[in-house]
């Protein structure tokens, strides 16, 4: 009740974008690999932006 108007951290926005991608590519990994590939980039790409915001 009280997070009800919590806003999410940057690192909460990035986790679960990370999260969508990974599912959408493990869906795509059964009909087409290219796209499949393209997502686990970009997942990637994601996992690297949390790690640098945990530095900070």
């Amino acid at each position: 009740m009280f997070g009800l108007f919590k806003r999410k951290t940057e690192k909460e926005k990035l986790t679960d974008l990370y999260r969508k991608k990974k599912e959408l590519a493990f869906k795509a990994s059964k009909i087409n690999r290219k796209e499949s590939d393209r997502l686990e980039k970009e997942a990637n790409d994601i996992l690297i932006q949390i790690d640098k915001l945990k530095e900070k």
